[in-house]
């Protein structure tokens, strides 16, 4: 499953609450996959991240409210800041053709849970698509050929999505879920600094 945290168009403050909401999530889902995230205007801020799961997150989908004093701007009177979570359909692959020669491959140690095979082994697997210069990980499964076929999968699912925006014009598709954010009636609440559900 794709998800998008987006800030929509929202101050930094939202944005630093982009990076709040992901790392929460990666703590409450560890197989969660960092697959792109575009910097905000501060430093540990973000407009958005895109990432994967093999978990159901559907019920994310929606607002998402943090309820504190700014970090940025102490006099500030407000202190509801919103941002959207939004399941991204991956794209159908089958008429998607990625080149062998356009692929490169590292392996690397995956470490975690799973023995000495991963602790020994090097069955993380990162692909580099050289054409668009997209990266994705896979360090879920227990062998490298695995992981580069869940690689794989993950690497078509963005390059479809990127090829069906480009065929339809849609150059700011994933900046149009921006505007989609609804303040208000959140499918979650977070309060403080600490970011506490």
């Amino acid at each position: 499953m794709l998800l998008q945290i987006s800030s929509g168009q929202g101050p930094v403050e939202c944005e630093y609450a982009v990076g709040l909401l992901f790392r929460a999530l990666q703590k409450e889902y560890p197989d969660i996959e960092l697959l792109y995230q575009h910097p905000g205007h501060e430093k540990n801020c973000f407009r958005s991240v895109l990432f994967s799961t093999g978990q159901d997150l559907s019920g994310l989908d929606g607002s998402v409210q943090w309820i504190c004093q700014s970090p940025f701007r102490p006099n500030h009177k407000r202190k509801n800041w919103f941002v959207d979570v939004s399941v991204i359909p991956e794209a159908e692959t089958e008429h998607i053709e990625v080149r062998e020669e356009d692929i490169r491959m590292e392996r690397f140690h995956s470490g975690g849970k799973g023995g000495q095979n991963v602790n020994k082994v090097e069955t993380g697997v990162r692909l580099i698509h050289a054409p668009t210069g997209i990266t994705v990980t896979s360090t879920a499964q227990r062998t490298q050929a695995m992981n580069r076929a869940d690689a794989l999968r993950k690497l078509k699912a963005i390059l479809a999505r990127v090829e069906s925006e480009s065929k339809a014009g849609q150059k700011n598709a994933a900046w149009r879920e921006h505007t989609r954010l609804q303040r208000g009636n959140p499918v979650r609440v977070y309060r403080g600094r600490e970011f506490r559900r």
